[in-house]
């Protein structure tokens, strides 16, 4: 088989962060680009350029023509210092001549790959065994212990020409924020006959950090800072500026949150037409379960002429507590099994069982028509919850586009725009709060069809977070009754009104999992 010289340079680019340990936010990182750009060009939807090689060589340590005379020759040119032999590593053999083309036709064969659900193969591109499971397209294993399922008992040595299948991707989600060094390490790769012996393994190079959350806080609050700055301390002139750019600011804030992040998501899918509105001024057909709730009972009692002293809790920032949501990675695929898989995400067409508590809201919110309707993933988990607690039968669900999907996608962005709203708040920094609360609520609101923000089209994570908000309401709500206390009102996202001593129940406080008392007033009397 004859590769094209840029086919040939995406193989040596893969080879390469294989034996330098890195990954592709690493890489990005080291040439000035994003990692969305390497993923594109890795897997040929984008042209590597003769700058970009220039950039390459130098970032690697090594020439231009050791660059271009493929991954076995390159690799064994990489300097000492940056070519460390680890557990991971993919043995590349002995080097050849930079004059000879890289022959693959020697190589152990990799192993057998699996069907894809469009009927092509699928190897995965994290361990080179079958997977059945895709990301953003690109086949792979959703976890390391899948990928350590997939390995047969005495596999063969991995080479070259197994990376050669598939450009490096994105690293694939987990649930799990690290594994432990015996679940991550791989088995060890079987040498090939008549290789050399590799030398002793040597400590595993650290990977770039990416941007951690304190990087992100110092850099929005650097965009406030400059911004009074430019309008000579005018707060009114400064934040209405701030306000107008709030839906470009957070979209670069979330770029810079994912670099070195463990894999790539998909910023313009294919979208289903259930996620598609109807016409401009209608709503597409996802029910995200927004409540608007009164205890009949408690409304009775005032009208017999009691009185209860009511309090008004507002909930803490609920979109950006929203933030953390399970939000699928990929397009969304049909899925006719039935169940729920907590590993992946996206939007149900469920039958949900009937309510019969009057003290408690619903979580379906006020929806009263009968029959199946579409709800997102946190609304489904939610049900399922209820059902767990003998709440109710658990949903009927017919049928769901979903996709692999993370918890942890927003999560450096929300604790820096968590903390550094706290700060503000407790500083009186008004012009802060408001920029913030600009930033994380049109994040939201424009994720779907908004002309307002053309840097993503993601429906399926709008819906997610603000049913995620609706849903986090109610199991306050949930806590509350569990502890005695009344529910009298639960509406949008952030209004819930009890009878009782709440601060026995929850934290009165700035921070997300806190709430605040808003008012307190007399039901029956004046409101």
């Amino acid at each position: 088989m004859t590769l094209s010289t840029e086919e040939l340079l995406r193989l040596t680019v893969s080879a390469l962060m294989t034996r330098t340990g890195q990954r592709q936010g690493d890489l990005a990182a080291g040439i000035g680009q994003q990692q969305a750009q390497v993923s594109r060009k890795q897997s040929g939807k984008q042209h590597w350029t003769l700058d970009d090689v220039d950039r390459l060589a130098a970032h690697y340590g090594i020439t231009v023509l050791d660059l271009l005379a493929g991954p076995t020759h390159a690799a064994s040119a990489l300097p000492a210092d940056r070519s460390p032999v680890t557990q991971t590593s993919i043995p590349l053999g002995p080097p050849t001549p930079p004059a000879v083309p890289p022959t693959f036709a020697a190589a152990p064969a990799p192993p057998p790959p699996a069907a894809t659900p469009h009927g092509g193969t699928a190897p995965c591109v994290l361990c080179g065994y079958p997977a059945t499971e895709e990301v953003e397209g690109i086949p792979q294993h959703l976890t390391a212990e899948e990928c350590a399922a997939a390995v047969p008992a005495t596999p063969a040595a991995i080479t070259t020409a197994a990376a050669a299948e598939a450009p490096s991707p994105a690293e694939a989600p987990s649930p799990a924020e690290a594994l432990s060094p015996a679940e991550a390490a791989p088995a060890e790769p079987v040498q090939a006959p008549g290789a050399e012996a590799p030398a002793a393994p040597a400590a595993a190079p650290r990977r770039a950090p990416g941007y951690a959350p304190g990087t992100l806080v110092d850099q929005i609050r650097g965009r406030v800072r400059d911004t009074l700055t430019e309008h000579n301390g005018d707060v009114d002139a400064a934040l209405e500026e701030l306000i107008k750019s709030a839906i470009p600011d957070v979209m670069t804030f979330f770029e810079r949150s994912r670099v070195g992040g463990r894999y790539a998501h998909s910023k313009f899918p294919p979208t289903d037409d259930i996620l598609h509105k109807k016409s401009q001024k209608t709503a597409d057909e996802i029910w995200e379960g927004r409540p608007k709730w009164r205890n009949k009972s408690a409304f009775d009692l005032v009208k017999s002429g009691a009185q209860i002293e009511v309090t008004a809790l507002d909930m803490n920032a609920a979109y950006l507590s929203a933030f953390k949501s399970w939000l699928p990675i990929g397009k969304l695929v049909e899925d006719t099994t039935g169940t729920h898989d907590p590993k992946k995400s996206g939007v149900y067409l469920i039958t949900p069982s009937e309510w019969e508590h009057s003290d408690i809201p619903n979580p379906l919110g006020n929806r009263m028509e009968p029959g199946p309707l579409w709800v997102p993933d946190s609304l489904v988990r939610t049900l399922l919850d209820c059902a767990s607690w003998d709440l109710c039968e658990a949903p009927a669900i017919h049928r769901a586009l979903l996709s692999g999907a993370t918890e942890n996608l927003l999560e450096k962005l929300r604790r820096a725009l968590a903390e550094i709203r706290k700060a503000a708040k407790e500083e009186g920094d008004e012009i802060t709060v408001e920029y913030v609360k600009s930033m994380y609520s049109k994040f939201v609101s424009t994720l779907g069809e908004s002309n307002k923000n053309t840097e993503i089209r993601r429906p399926d994570w709008m819906h997610i977070i603000r049913s995620k908000a609706f849903t986090n309401l109610w199991r306050k709500a949930y806590k509350a009754h569990q502890a005695g206390l009344t529910i009298v009102e639960m509406s949008g996202t952030d209004e819930l009104h009890v009878t009782g001593n709440w601060r026995e129940v929850f934290t009165e406080g700035l921070d997300l999992s806190q709430v605040k008392e808003k008012r307190v007033y007399m039901l029956g009397g004046s409101r």
